[in-house]
């Protein structure tokens, strides 16, 4: 039962339906279309194209897998790791790192993720280093 109702649409359904297009003879006769047969054109043009994307997708260049993307997209990228200081008088340990990448379990503490992270994904993003100033 039901490859007679597959064959029937595509040997009678089908063919029925594509006699009714309004399909022109020249190029130039698409611009004479109106709106409502471009309408009754658009299904089929949806699946030619779906076909048409379908057929070249293996030719298409492949996107690399990387489980995490770039955070730091143009801040200082020719250094190999981007790590300010700033000096503070009132801290009260030498030094304090706060986390840029957003990957510390113990954020804003730095815990040094950033290190993995930028081996996977080629970025450079790193602490933020906070100093205390001796006078």
């Amino acid at each position: 039962m039901v490859l007679e109702t597959i064959s029937r649409i595509i040997k009678v359904q089908l063919p029925a339906y594509l006699k009714r297009l309004p399909l022109p003879e020249t190029i130039t006769g698409f611009a004479r279309l109106t709106v409502s047969e471009w309408l009754r054109l658009l299904p089929l043009l949806g699946i030619l194209a779906l076909l048409g994307y379908l057929t070249i997708r293996p030719f298409l260049p492949k996107k690399k897998k990387q489980r995490d993307c770039l955070i730091n997209l143009k801040i200082q990228k020719e250094n190999p790791k981007v790590v300010n200081e700033i000096d503070i008088e009132d801290l009260n340990s030498a030094n304090v790192c706060y986390c840029r990448c957003w990957r510390s379990k113990t954020f804003p503490v730095c815990d040094k993720s950033h290190l993995k992270h930028n081996e996977l994904t080629g970025d450079n993003v790193g602490p933020l280093i906070l100093k205390k100033k001796i006078l």
